[in-house]
Parts: structure tokens; C-alpha cells; sequence
């Protein structure tokens, strides 16, 4: 199983999961999709599994700073996944996924340690 685990390298809730899993020595690929961008077709993928709504982080400053009109738009999934193509920092983070199945969505020591087994 091949674990990939998504998110902004300067995140703090990034920062945290690394270092949990580095403790628990758990084998992971980081992908920032601040420079290394996020593709239509996984942002696709994850909708179909957990949803539009969960990934779009709207307690964050990206959030907060888009325009009123462009918050407004976002009513659907079409209309998420533009969003969040092209505001990256706007998807909750990490999102973690091992062979293109989503396992969780954020940072919780509790699902992280049965998810895990740790």
C-alpha cells in the first residue's frame, strides 16, 4: 500500500501529520499541490468518495479572501473543483490516500492510530 499524503508544506496540520507519521515510521509520498498542482481528475476522484463539501476548507484565510461572488458559485461539485484547482490552499488538509482510495481528511491522532494500527 502506497500512502500519499496531500496538502501545503508550511501547513501546521501538514506539519503535525508528517511528524506523526515519521514517529510511527509509516512510509508515506508528500504531495504539495502548492507546487505541484492538483489535477481535475483527482479532485474527480476524491469528490466521488467523500464528497465535494468536506474538502473545501471554508474556516481558512483562502476561503475568507475569495471574492463574495466566487464563494457564492460554489454550490456544487463542478463549481468546488474549479475553486479548488486554482486555490489549492482552499482544500482541507491533508488529504490522505493510499492506491487512489481517500482514508482520511484532516488530522485526527484517534482515527490515525486505527487507521494504521499504531
Amino acid at each position: 500500500m502506497e500512502l500519499i499524503v496531500y496538502g501545503i508544506k508550511s501547513c501546521d496540520t501538514i506539519k503535525k501529520t508528517l511528524t506523526w507519521l515519521e514517529k510511527k515510521k509509516i512510509p508515506y509520498t508528500f504531495h504539495d499541490y502548492k507546487k505541484e498542482g492538483i489535477t481535475e481528475t483527482k479532485l474527480k476522484n476524491w469528490t466521488k468518495q467523500i464528497g465535494w463539501e468536506p474538502l473545501v476548507n471554508k474556516k481558512g484565510t483562502t476561503w475568507k479572501n475569495l471574492p463574495e461572488a466566487t464563494q457564492k458559485k460554489v454550490t456544487n461539485e463542478k463549481a468546488a473543483i474549479a475553486v479548488m484547482k486554482d486555490a489549492t490552499s482552499m482544500i482541507k488538509r491533508p488529504v490522505i490516500e493510499a492506491d487512489g482510495k481517500v482514508l482520511t481528511l484532516g488530522f485526527d491522532e484517534a482515527v490515525y492510530k486505527e487507521l494504521f494500527n499504531k
